[in-house]
């Protein structure tokens, strides 16, 4: 009850219903919330540690940054979780009464759309900047539209139903995955070690609407979330640059929630060093039945691997299950 109440004070200020508006939006830092609200840094500061403490938005650090989002009104396991739930469930609630024709929050979101358009600039500026290495390697392998088709299927469910449930896409880079997984997603999180690579992710899910949606810094051996966090997981094009892949698959297994599925897609063993001298590749592709031991290794049950086969690189889909019974499958120690 009490957090209940915080939520209802916290919320029942001008300013504050402004910032909950354009946080159900987009995810924004102090200085663009400054910019947008035309108002001084340390009010703005202040209104936002008031929402953050009474759990209206969640904060989350990107190195020197501090990022604002509307906080996640999901169903939740434990009970201060679910108390947690119940304020953000408030906070959505609180939006949904606002009046579509409120001026002022008309104006607001009139300046979103230029911060997000100032963003999109910026991502687009560093896409172009590094597009002919991309393009490099994608000349490489099969058609990435292949590549895309193969992991919807990958995720599809047998009854043919559509929803991938708490997805998470580890090393998300230009927030690929997430654009095309995220509209089968309750909700959705990219991760990136890259600042960089992140607004460029950030812009891709902006441009696309995804509000249920959000990109995250965070190191893949170290996942910032409990365990049973997510429904299903992807490591897209990233497991090459690991230096201890089966730890990197242990971590995203560990994140798995019973009955939960982890695609990993990557390239099959190859013999072509520039990508090792040229890209920071550090395997030059991998053996199909070591990474189907690495998942058996994280717990996992191991399902047959998908190749395609298109120029010099083969790229492989491997696909591990959780077992929906706990003690179900391998559970060997992690080799990594």
């Amino acid at each position: 009850m009490e957090e209940l109440l915080q939520g209802m004070r916290a919320a029942a200020e001008p300013t504050r219903l402004r910032i909950l508006a354009l946080c159900a939006h987009a995810e924004l830092t102090v200085s663009e919330l400054v910019r947008i609200l035309g108002q001084s840094q340390p009010r703005v500061s202040r209104h936002l540690k008031l929402m953050v403490e009474a759990g209206l938005l969640s904060r989350y650090q990107e190195g020197n940054w501090a990022r604002y989002r509307l906080a996640d009104g999901a169903a939740a396991t434990d009970q201060v979780q679910r108390r947690q739930a119940a304020v953000g469930r408030f906070a959505e609630a609180v939006i949904d009464l606002l009046p579509e024709d409120d001026r002022v929050i008309a104006r607001d979101l009139e300046r979103l759309e230029a911060v997000r358009a100032e963003r999109d600039r910026a991502a687009q500026d560093y896409f172009a900047r590094n597009a002919a290495q991309w393009d490099r390697i994608r000349a490489l392998h099969v058609d990435e539209t292949e590549v895309n088709q193969a992991l919807v299927r990958a995720f599809a469910d047998e009854d043919g139903g559509r929803s991938i449930g708490r997805f998470l896409d580890i090393g998300t880079g230009t927030g690929r995955v997430v654009e095309l997984l995220g509209p089968r997603a309750d909700k959705a999180v990219g991760v990136d070690q890259s600042s960089a690579m992140l607004a460029v992710a950030r812009a891709a899910v902006d441009r696309a609407h995804l509000t249920h949606c959000q990109v995250r810094q965070a190191d893949m051996y170290q996942l910032p979330f409990p365990e049973d966090a997510f429904d299903s997981a992807c490591i897209h094009m990233v497991l090459h640059y690991a230096e201890e892949p089966g730890r990197v698959l242990a971590e995203a297994a560990r994140v798995l929630a019973p009955g939960g599925r982890l695609v990993v897609i990557d390239f099959e063993a190859h013999t072509l060093a520039e990508l090792r001298a040229e890209h920071q590749h550090r395997w030059p592709g991998f053996d199909q039945d070591a990474v189907c031991g690495w998942l058996e290794d994280a717990g996992l049950a191991a399902r047959p691997v998908e190749k395609l086969e298109g120029g010099p690189l083969t790229v492989c889909l491997w696909t591990g299950e959780k077992p929906a019974v706990a003690g179900a499958g391998s559970l060997r120690a992690v080799n990594a």
